[in-house]
């Protein structure tokens, strides 16, 4: 495996692990151990980023073109359309 592999691999795993402390941490009612998920997802993120930014200066990760305003606007759009069809409710506000 090489490094470009391992550090994908990598941050895939701490994108898995942030996203199961956030889980356990709205499931968790004793205080201490919600604390202890919190900050387990807030290093687990800090290590996301430091990591994230040492691949993207190798150009192991590309970021995505960026979106038009027209494309932006769309999808603004067809959330309202999906959120009012399925709550069979009057207009809902667009979002800014």
């Amino acid at each position: 495996m090489n490094e470009k592999d391992m550090v994908l691999d990598i941050l895939a795993g701490l994108k898995a692990n942030i996203i199961s402390y956030t889980k356990m941490i709205g499931e968790c009612s004793n205080i201490n151990l919600r604390q202890t998920f919190k900050q387990m997802r807030d290093e687990a993120e800090e290590q996301q980023y430091t990591l994230y930014k040492i691949a993207e200066k190798k150009g192991y990760y590309i970021e995505a073109p960026k979106d038009t305003e027209y494309d932006t606007q769309n999808l603004k759009a067809k959330l309202v359309q999906a959120i009012t069809a399925k709550n069979g409710a009057g207009p809902v506000p667009i979002i800014k």
